[in-house]
């Protein structure tokens, strides 16, 4: 059996609204690998969403890139590899898949750091190989004596390896925590208060800030409006409004496209109800228990679920809906799907 199933469906939305909006060399910033086996037995940290693990037990770079060849057939594709940022992981092990497989491909790499790291550690490890880039930190490895809702950035991302990414202009790609996400004013000053006094590192906001609804958004964008080199993807966000701020007041320049593969490869469209997000599967994609156990997730019966295609294509829409908007055009489109991250991550 494939991979994917493409039904007609996906096909004719593809060729409809992406394959000419699309360039056809991407890169995608934000592309999670790695093999179950590297995972030890245990639960995900309090506050963890569930749904994103119901997609896939593994990624090997083999079922990355047959995704990418199935969903783009016409397009190259370049992906950002790192991996699978969880407490169950076997880091270690995890990086050096993720170094092995990007050399085999000719991919670049971001190493999966650990707030316990030194940054003298960290250094050791990130140019151990020169297919990383810089690195992924993720709040699931902030202390656990922290509440989940009270995690700050500097709590997973240290000062003192901020300064040793600042020191050799490495990449940070930085999931935001707390329950304001994006809005929450604890967020949005320490973004500032990185790129003021980190300004050698290249700075990555992974899923415009989690902003998924109108409501995530708050202050930040206004307060963080003087930024100059601070780059936002939109890996995994379907909100065209929120895009569309984005790129107004930053511009096409610091604007990238991620997928959050394999998260985003199954079949989904999100709502937005009172502020609060909802993933809209269709009936039979998984366990109806498992997604009952998860506020994020609806399930949407037939006739109506044959309408519901692939979430990474009802991302790229929505980016094309914010783009047209802005009156953003071919050019604009290339530097979100390629030269942007071409520049930052080395890709020829």
């Amino acid at each position: 059996m494939s991979l994917l199933q493409v039904n007609a469906y996906d096909t004719w939305y593809y060729e409809t609204y992406l394959k000419s909006f699309l360039p056809p060399w991407i890169i995608d910033c934000h592309a999670h690998v790695w093999l179950e086996e590297f995972h030890a037995r245990g639960g995900l940290r309090e506050g963890s969403q569930l749904w994103p693990r119901m997609v896939a037990k593994d990624n090997p770079v083999e079922d990355l890139n047959e995704t990418n060849r199935l969903l783009f057939p016409d397009k190259e594709v370049v992906s950002v590899l790192y991996g699978d940022p969880i407490v169950t992981i076997d880091r270690a092990r995890n990086n050096a898949y993720v170094a092995e497989k990007a050399k085999e491909h000719g991919f670049p790499a971001l190493y999966l750091a650990h707030p316990g790291q030194s940054a003298e550690e960290l250094e050791r490890e990130v140019l151990a190989d020169p297919v990383f880039r810089g690195i992924k930190v993720y709040l699931q490895f902030a202390p656990s004596y922290i509440p989940a809702d009270e995690i700050r950035i500097y709590d997973f991302l240290p000062k003192a390896q901020l300064a040793m990414a600042d020191k050799h202009g490495w990449v940070v790609q930085l999931h935001i925590p707390r329950p304001g996400r994006l809005g929450d004013p604890v967020n949005y000053c320490q973004l500032l208060e990185i790129e003021q006094d980190y300004p050698n590192l290249q700075l990555i906001v992974a899923h415009l800030g989690r902003a998924y609804a109108n409501e995530d958004v708050g202050n930040a964008l206004e307060y963080l409006k003087h930024t100059e080199k601070t780059v936002w993807d939109f890996t995994a966000n379907t909100n065209d409004w929120v895009m569309e701020q984005v790129l107004e007041r930053f511009g096409a320049d610091r604007f990238i496209y991620g997928t959050d593969f394999p998260i985003f490869r199954m079949k989904a469209r999100r709502v937005v109800e009172n502020g609060f997000y909802i993933n809209e599967v269709p009936k039979g994609q998984f366990p109806r228990s498992s997604i009952e156990a998860d506020r994020h997730m609806r399930v949407i019966d037939y006739p109506e679920a044959s309408k519901i295609t692939f979430f990474i294509y009802e991302e790229m829409a929505a980016c094309r809906r914010a783009c047209e908007r802005l009156g953003l055009g071919r050019s604009e489109a290339e530097k979100i799907f390629w030269s942007n991250s071409a520049r930052i991550f080395g890709v020829k």
